[in-house]
């Protein structure tokens, strides 16, 4: 019998995993993937949201608030890539500009600081890229970006090294029971006993919240295309550039990465099915031409990848977090859209303080806050990366050409706690093929390096879950 189960690893559920080890809980969380950041969390546009656009008084606009406020010193204590970058939100008539005003106006009440509406010919100071059509700006400098693959594995790591147990590939279908007794069943015929449940499934969230409360929820799939460019557009903007919102959410953007790319995106489509994060011809041009209105010379012909995700979005609107009125012991984390990313930490925060109020769980005297990340050869310093081949010989080993990553990076990856075994598992904790190539040279080694340190064959290895297969049956000759 678990204290608490946990469904789900994406960002929420991961952070809520960490805050929930401070104290002493039994703690396991179930993911259907074979990873963390398999779901809504493993596509997104990487924003720290300045928290203007929620509506004051909503769990958005809250959580929102006080998730932007912890991002700098989490970054500190769990060693992620995050910059605060500012943000614009720009328009082009004097429709737009009374649209701005509003959103300050609501930004202050929420408790943004330091918002200012300005000019075009000011925002183009700023950001000279920008469209000559730009006639005023919301300028937030409490904007920021982060990498949202190694925020959800700094806290999932984090979690783990606190006493959280993490069990991918299970998928749970079906929930049971009442507090203090629920059965948790499997697709592989495993059940798990638990006194509590929190239900961080994104899309899902919605089906297992159905099963155990008559007060049901509904959550829409809300599909968003982007387009990846290559490093080489680094500096193209410095800025998050965002157009005025509509009731579909904040429209496309233009902003870099943690990382040097350029991202744009994304489209905002409601659809039925849960698993549709197919990208299409329709939808990428819509990104060009939208991202075109707010950034003259938008270097497409750098484009190197474009992926599909999807943002849970509940009919009410809001972020769900709660215990279910009518299922004492259940609780929810649902509806996690946008600002979700930049919620999770203060949507952590409040789901542990929520079960805290239930169990009294004494706090946990050896809790571990902080945790290093896996040393990265391409940012570091010669003096860093001779250090660290002297430690390590594997970090001489250049695996990834595009993105600098070495052998060294890799089997840290695959050996760490909630470690990868999937390439997209490699690649999200150290960006082994996300460069120009996306992975077109360093597969055949990534392979052979994951067979070796985890022990299985080659024709096990998968990109990211059950079909994703790269070999099947056939003769495989190792380059490395």
């Amino acid at each position: 019998m678990m204290d608490v189960i946990v469904i789900g690893a994406g960002v929420t559920g991961c952070a809520i995993a960490r805050e929930l080890s401070r104290r002493e809980r039994s703690i396991l969380v179930l993911e259907r993937g074979l990873d963390v950041c398999e779901g809504t969390s493993k596509a997104n546009s990487g924003i720290v949201h300045a928290g203007h656009d929620a509506k004051p008084g909503t769990m958005k606009a809250r959580m929102n608030i006080e998730g932007s406020r912890m991002m700098e010193a989490l970054s500190r204590e769990l060693d992620f890539p995050y910059r605060r970058n500012t943000s614009l939100v720009i328009g082009f008539n004097e429709e737009d500009r009374h649209t701005l005003e509003e959103l300050k106006a609501q930004g202050e009440v929420n408790g943004v600081e330091g918002l200012a509406v300005i000019s075009g010919e000011e925002a183009r100071a700023k950001e000279p890229k920008l469209s000559a059509g730009v006639t005023c700006a919301l300028f937030c400098p409490t904007g920021g970006i982060v990498d949202p693959f190694l925020l959800t594995v700094a806290f999932a790591e984090n979690a783990a090294v606190n006493g959280a147990e993490f069990r991918f590939g299970t998928e749970v279908t079906k929930i049971s029971g009442k507090e203090g007794a629920f059965t948790v069943e499997t697709a592989d015929g495993t059940a798990f006993q638990a006194k509590r449940i929190v239900n961080a499934a994104g899309v899902y969230a919605d089906v297992f919240h159905n099963m155990v409360s008559a007060q049901h929820i509904h959550i829409t799939a809300r599909k968003g295309e982007y387009l990846l460019m290559d490093k080489k557009t680094k500096g193209f903007v410095n800025a998050t550039i965002f157009q005025c919102p509509t009731k579909m959410g904040k429209g496309v953007l233009v902003t870099p990465t943690c990382h040097g790319n350029l991202l744009i995106g994304p489209t905002s489509v409601d659809i039925e099915d849960k698993e549709g994060v197919n990208t299409t011809a329709e939808g990428l041009a819509d990104v060009v031409e939208k991202a075109g209105l707010s950034a003259e010379d938008l270097p497409t012909r750098q484009v190197i990848t474009s992926f599909a995700g999807l943002r849970a979005h509940e009919d009410g609107g809001d972020f769900i977090v709660a215990e279910a009125a009518d299922c004492p012991g259940f609780f929810d984390a649902a509806g996690i859209e946008s600002p979700g990313l930049t919620s999770a930490p203060a949507i952590a925060k409040y789901m542990a303080e929520l079960i805290t109020e239930k169990d009294k769980a004494p706090e946990k005297t050896g809790f571990k806050a902080e945790r290093k990340g896996i040393p990265c050869m391409a940012e570091a310093t010669p003096e860093e990366r001779k250090a660290l081949v002297a430690e390590n010989p594997l970090y001489a080993n250049v695996i990834c050409r595009c993105e600098l990553v070495t052998e060294g990076e890799i089997v840290d990856a695959i050996n760490r706690p909630v470690g990868a075994t999937t390439l997209d598992g490699v690649k999200r904790r150290v960006r082994a093929g996300m460069g120009r190539c996306q992975a077109g040279f360093c597969t055949p080694k990534q392979m052979d390096i994951l067979a070796r340190e985890t022990g299985r064959d080659l024709q096990d290895i998968v990109k990211s879950g059950s079909g994703s297969q790269l070999l099947d049956g056939g003769k495989f000759e190792s380059t490395h």
